[in-house]
């Protein structure tokens, strides 16, 4: 059923009812809201956040991660790890 048959029907059970029949696209952002939800309740059964997955996986995408130069003489990191660098 398309957004027009679907005004209709509305339209139809309004003047039976004797009411002013709702404007097409009244409950659009209900219908987003809901899904939403269903969306994140979803998420949380499976064990995964609920919010911010894709903004997460975005900046795990887009953003370069800074790899550690090795210094000499610093201990603890990459290369020559002896305080007298040789």
């Amino acid at each position: 059923m398309n957004a027009i048959q679907q005004h209709m029907i509305d339209s139809c059970r309004a003047a039976q009812r004797g009411e002013a029949p709702p404007p097409p696209g009244r409950h659009d952002w209900g219908v987003v809201r809901e899904a939403r939800d269903r969306r994140r309740f979803d998420a949380v059964i499976a064990g995964r956040p609920a919010r911010r997955r894709r903004r997460t996986a975005l900046r795990a995408l887009f953003t370069r991660r800074r790899h550690r130069t090795a210094r000499p003489g610093v201990p603890g990191r990459c290369g020559n790890s002896s305080p007298s660098g040789v």
